[in-house]
Formats: structure tokens, C-alpha cells, sequence
């Protein structure tokens, strides 16, 4: 049986812990910065985690990560 491929698009995106926990980058920090306050631009700086129903997902797109 022929190897499966990994999505890179998802293989960017997505970081896989230790205890198999997904985590990725938040979105909304990269432009139009002005408008948003100094504490909503600090919490997006850290990395979030998915829930379980998307690391399903996620877990498909990448079969050698987990």
C-alpha cells in the first residue's frame, strides 16, 4: 500500500504537542492593528489549542504527526 500524503497547508498551520494537543496561531494580528486594544493584541500573540472535534480533523490531514 502506497504511503499517505500529508496536507502541507495543514502541516504549516498546525504544531502537535507532547500530549498530542493541537496548536496553532490566532488570527487577526497581522494587519489594522490600530483599532485593537493593547490586551486583545496580547492574547493573540499566544498560541491556541483546538478543541477535539477539529483535532479529528486535523488528525486526517496529517497521519505522521500523532
Amino acid at each position: 500500500m502506497p504511503k499517505m500524503k500529508t496536507r502541507k497547508a495543514a502541516a504549516k498551520r498546525y504544531k502537535v504537542t507532547g500530549s498530542g494537543k493541537v496548536r496553532y496561531k490566532k488570527q487577526g494580528l497581522r494587519h489594522i492593528l490600530t483599532k485593537k486594544s493593547t490586551k486583545r493584541k496580547r492574547n493573540l500573540r499566544h498560541a491556541g489549542i483546538l478543541s477535539e472535534a477539529e483535532t479529528e480533523k486535523v488528525r486526517k490531514m496529517m497521519p505522521y504527526k500523532f
